[in-house]
């Protein structure tokens, strides 16, 4: 098939980690590369955000349009819906430019979304969406914080009545589709998000710590992803403080994340944030900034650790506990979303509630006092992120929703030799 992916704000090609880089990117980025080494064509269309990208990119055989909508700069998402008419027009020009017709196109946000549905009404092609959040589910949590219009619920509505599938990503974003926009259980397809074992896979903890001129001899939590208050980072340092003091035991807290490679609080203005709190909670000492670090070294980080914790207010899904398990690692994690969904309770890792601090606390010292329980956990994680959380299925689910969607028989022995020619044409490109 030849397929088009859609994601207004994240580029495959930007570095994951910062304000409105995460696990989107990682989403688009792996399953593009999966189809086409499933021996689809894909074309990634993304807004330009810098004046000097040229309009297609490319990496691993996969087209990235650097489509030009709104200023060629850096901004907020938030800011990006008065743009999505000119994105849209722009796109359907694309298409029909094309030799070759798309067969689907799979939006991913409400944004891209909109555009998703001006390609449908101008060219009648099938649209599968992935909403990533939902907009009545982040005002719910973050009330007058949102940044986005009311416009939002209206064109996620349209979204759930026009597209040809909805794509879940878990059962509580399924639960939440029907029960906040009235959605057809049966439009509705549950794919999760996935990790890649060419990335991330164990290796032995000491060599790790080495690598990363880490103490050997220390209790270690990692807290990695994005630095917005949403995450529930403040939450991981009080749950520090309070098992450090309060329960006698100590721990160490590396926190990897942010706009830059050092924790720089001018480029992440979170990082001053959460630093304050460190302080007022006396772990100032226990508790480090990173910064933002290079994907292809993120393995080493939670081989390194002896916990994964991650306790946002609300999560989709969250790609990076399933990064945490596929490295043999147990994950400590709030009960809510797409976490509750990846994580077993007692089996790969612990569920506490969000914003609350002593839970987190009584969790890490369980695993502190109990490396075997650690340990197994970390091994039954892993085996659970092999068999049901991996892009290769993925992309395999999701290439079978677009060919019924769009009406077309899928051969399920890619053409090795057109596979070939796509990485190829790839790696000469970057």
């Amino acid at each position: 098939m030849k397929i088009a992916l859609i994601s207004e704000h994240a580029s495959p090609l930007a570095v994951a980690g910062g304000v409105d880089s995460g696990g989107q990117n990682i989403y688009v980025a792996h399953v593009a590369r999966q189809l086409v080494r499933c021996g689809h064509q894909v074309d990634v269309f993304t807004r330009c955000d810098r004046s000097l990208l040229p309009l297609i990119s490319r990496f691993d055989g996969v087209r990235v349009i650097n489509v030009p909508a709104g200023p060629a700069i850096q901004l907020p998402k938030e800011q990006l819906l008065p743009f999505m008419e000119e994105f849209a027009r722009y796109t359907i020009e694309f298409f029909r430019r094309e030799e070759t017709p798309y067969d689907v196109v799979h939006a991913n946000f409400f944004m891209s979304g909109l555009v998703g549905l001006h390609v449908k009404a101008a060219l009648r092609t099938p649209l599968v969406t992935t909403f990533h959040a939902l907009g009545r589910v982040r005002r719910l949590h973050q009330g007058a914080s949102d940044g986005f219009p009311d416009a939002r619920f209206g064109i996620e509505d349209m979204l759930v009545q026009g597209s040809d599938s909805v794509i879940a990503e878990c059962p509580q974003d399924e639960a939440d589709l029907v029960s906040l926009y009235r959605a057809d259980p049966a439009n509705i397809d549950l794919v999760p998000c996935g990790f890649d074992s060419d990335e991330f896979f164990p290796i032995d903890r000491a060599e790790a710590r080495d690598e990363l001129d880490w103490p050997q001899d220390r209790f270690i939590a990692l807290q990695l992803g994005r630095m917005v208050p949403r995450k529930g980072i403040d939450n991981v340092l009080r749950g520090i403080a309070a098992c450090n003091r309060e329960l006698g035991e100590e721990a160490h807290l590396y926190v990897v994340g942010g706009n830059s490679d050092d924790p720089n609080e001018i480029a992440t203005p979170e990082i001053g944030r959460l630093a304050g709190i460190a302080r007022e909670c006396g772990v100032e000492e226990q508790v480090t900034f990173l910064g933002r670090r290079a994907r292809q070294r993120l393995r080493l980080f939670y081989n390194a650790a002896d916990v994964f914790v991650t306790t946002p207010w609300y999560e989709p899904f969250g790609i990076t506990p399933l990064e945490a398990m596929a490295c043999a690692r147990p994950v400590i994690g709030a009960d809510v979303g797409g976490i509750r969904y990846s994580i077993a309770h007692r089996q790969t890792g612990l569920l506490v509630p969000p914003k609350d601090p002593a839970a987190l606390a009584h969790a890490l010292v369980a695993l502190k006092r109990d490396p075997q329980l650690a340990y197994r956990m970390g091994a039954a994680g892993l085996q659970r992120a092999q068999q049901m959380f991996t892009w290769r299925g993925v992309a395999e689910s999701l290439a079978s929703i677009y060919a019924r969607v769009a009406g077309v028989e899928i051969d399920e022995q890619a053409d090795v030799d057109t596979v070939d020619a796509r990485l190829a044409a790839g790696s000469a490109s970057a």
